[in-house]
């Protein structure tokens, strides 16, 4: 897993977990909630208990990533990129580029579904505190960098890009970001 988003993620698992005891019941209403497997919506009661964005993907087979080219990665993020992953995701399966065996120099994660959806994925990779992200033009989100890599995220609309990278400069996320919204057509 990205190194950034092995730091970030813990803290907010652990948010989310005091998020879900809190002491307000929520409604049970008729949601639309994207599947992991399959990537479609299907129509859901959601549970008494809020169920926040969905999980992180994790890289599950090997092959070409749909809307990044390699070479243009390799310009973008600095390094040789060895291999590539997907997700199981689909339409847009998550990319993760490796620099080595084992080492991911940079993931992408869209998401196209619910307006709440995004912004909470968005939310998560990039929380409130850190620096504010608005490109392309017309997205709101966040980047974030420590000593681990760096984390660019935006949402428009119904949509989520995130760019996690092993380096720190949050310019290559937003490089890469703006190519995928361009590749995918994502918020026109």
């Amino acid at each position: 897993m990205n190194r950034v988003a092995t730091h970030v993620l813990p803290p907010l698992l652990l948010i989310g977990a005091l998020a879900a005891c809190s002491t307000t019941t929520p409604q049970s209403a008729s949601t639309t909630v994207p599947t992991a497997a399959s990537g479609t919506a299907k129509p859901t009661t959601a549970s008494p208990t809020p169920t926040g964005p969905p999980a992180v993907p994790e890289p599950t087979v090997d092959g070409a990533c749909p809307y990044l080219d390699t070479k243009f990665v390799q310009e973008a993020n600095g390094q040789l990129v060895r291999k590539v992953r997907l997700s199981a995701d689909q339409p847009d399966p998550a990319c993760f580029f490796y620099a080595n065996e084992t080492e991911v120099q940079l993931s992408v994660w869209v998401y196209r579904g619910d307006v709440k959806t995004a912004k909470a994925i968005v939310d998560r990779a990039a929380p409130l505190d850190s620096f504010p992200a608005s490109v392309p033009e017309g997205w709101k989100g966040g980047s974030l960098y420590d000593d681990k890599g760096s984390v660019y995220a935006v949402a428009k609309l119904g949509n989520a890009v995130v760019v996690s990278s092993n380096q720190q400069q949050t310019v290559k996320g937003r490089r890469v970001t703006e190519a995928v919204v361009a590749n995918l057509k994502l918020g026109y």
